[in-house]
């Protein structure tokens, strides 16, 4: 059985500027691979509500989980949950069980719950809560839509708390043979060992060392006595050149 497939949708105008290095789709990457679901597609969008809300439509229905990050704070800008929501069909307000979280974290710190940070407490009808064991403001789940925020401290805090209770596939298992030639004469040996394993997936990424020219040769699968037998197939095609 194919694994499940996923998308990422990475929402503010801070990552679009350069001014922020997005962490959170490596971090992603990481542990979706490590729980058996192939991530497909990420996209980075601005802090327009019809583009978030259009980009939402279209990757919920195309892939069986997506995981949204960044715009679910108090700030004006912070429009991620209502986009979703609208985008989603469904209504959103203040929630009781958000806003008891809220309260008991600033009750805490010994300080107000406003109306700014209040606005974290909205969560779209027939949502589920993610846990947010850093700033304690809760993501949510809408569907197969997974609400986060983008601070990459308390992104990573939630995908560990949410990933576990999502049902994955086999883990993507990799190894990686080095090879000092270049991608031209890598190609050809390397495209036919591809078409022989049709079960495994190859990847070439060039390198140059010391005015020679190279590739890691990476191969990905979930049986790691096929990965193996390719790794060992592609030393005895290039001999002395892979390691």
């Amino acid at each position: 059985m194919a694994n499940p497939t996923a998308a990422m949708l990475v929402i503010g105008d801070e990552i679009l500027s350069g001014r922020t290095r997005d962490a959170n789709m490596y971090h992603l990457a990481g542990k979706l691979t490590e729980a058996g679901i192939d991530l497909n597609e990420v996209r980075v969008v601005a802090d327009d509500a019809p583009k978030i809300e259009a980009a939402v439509k279209a990757l919920s229905v195309s892939y069986d989980h997506l995981f949204t990050s960044g715009g679910i704070g108090p700030t004006h800008d912070d429009i991620t949950a209502d986009c979703v929501a609208a985008a989603m069909g469904a209504k959103i307000g203040i929630r009781d069980d958000a806003r008891a979280i809220l309260q008991a974290h600033y009750d805490r710190q010994g300080m107000e719950i406003n109306e700014a940070r209040l606005r974290m407490a909205r969560i779209p009808d027939g949502a589920t809560l993610i846990d947010n064991p850093d700033s304690h403001a809760p993501g949510f789940t809408l569907k197969n839509v997974h609400v986060m925020a983008g601070v990459p401290a308390i992104f990573e805090a939630m995908v560990a708390g949410l990933l576990p209770t999502i049902t994955g596939g086999d883990p993507v298992l990799s190894t990686t043979v080095r090879v000092t030639r270049g991608e031209g004469d890598i190609a050809g040996p390397l495209g036919k060992l591809a078409a022989n394993h049709p079960n495994l997936s190859f990847g070439s990424y060039p390198f140059q060392k010391d005015g020679r020219y190279g590739a890691n040769l990476v191969i990905r699968g979930s049986d790691q006595t096929q990965l193996d037998a390719a790794a060992a197939r592609l030393k005895d095609i290039f001999g002395t050149d892979a390691t």
